[in-house]
Formats: structure tokens, sequence, C-alpha cells
């Protein structure tokens, strides 16, 4: 599977790990889990770092307006991206860009660094600049 995910009510963490070619379906049957599981708040971490490839530009604004929809439901928490590569980065970047939640989103180049970053977040936390 490409896109594997486990949530964790205890630690209100989510944990995704994108592996292969991930299409936008795989990503949509992601975000419905997490919203079904009332997890929208919880803190989120997104890691591509075994993906090898990325989506189209259609694609990603159809993630954008779903995430902008899921606003309407509540807070969203904290989002830390794992991207190794210059285009998932760059992928990364315009997601924050055309899916401006108000929740804090950060990128980062290895897992450790985004851990670090979501354990001195609390999930819905007021929303924080991104940083790219």
């Amino acid at each position: 599977m490409p896109l594997e995910w486990k949530i964790s009510h205890p630690e209100r963490m989510v944990e995704a790990a994108a592996s292969g070619h991930v299409c936008l379906q795989d990503i949509e049957s992601y975000l419905d889990d997490v919203m079904v599981s009332g997890a929208l708040p919880y803190r989120k971490l997104f890691d591509t770092s075994q993906a090898s490839s990325a989506l189209g530009d259609d694609d990603m604004m159809m993630l954008g307006a779903r995430m902008n929809a899921y606003t309407e439901l509540g807070p969203i928490g904290p989002l830390a991206i794992v991207a190794p590569s210059t285009t998932l980065r760059q992928q990364a970047r315009l997601f924050a860009v055309l899916a401006p939640v108000d929740r804090p989103l950060k990128i980062f180049k290895t897992a450790e660094a985004a851990r670090k970053w979501l354990a001195a977040q609390s999930s819905g936390a007021a929303a924080q600049p991104a940083t790219m």
C-alpha cells in the first residue's frame, strides 16, 4: 500500500508514511479516515521520504479545496511534512499555499526533526507561520 497511517487517540497523534507512487485517491482515503476518526485536531506527521513521485497540479488543487472544506468542521492540528527531496519539498510548499488552514505547518528533511517539532506542539494549537 502506497500510504499507511495510524491514529493514536491517547497521544492525539496521526502518523502517515508514503512509499512508492502515491495518488490522490490514497491521500483522500487517509484524509477521510482522519476525519471520520475525529482526529482532525490531532498532531500529524506525514512522511514522504519513501515516496517516488509527486502529485500533479490538478491533484494538489483538489487537496487544497478539500482541506479548506475541513476548516468548517473545527480546528485542525499541527502538521509536520517530511520531504527530503527538492521535488517533494516544492510540492509540500505548494500544499501549504493551496491549503492555508489555520494551524502550524512545517516542512522537514528528516523524520527526527519533524517528531521533535511536533512534540512541542499541542493538538488544536493556535496557528504559527509555516517555515519552509
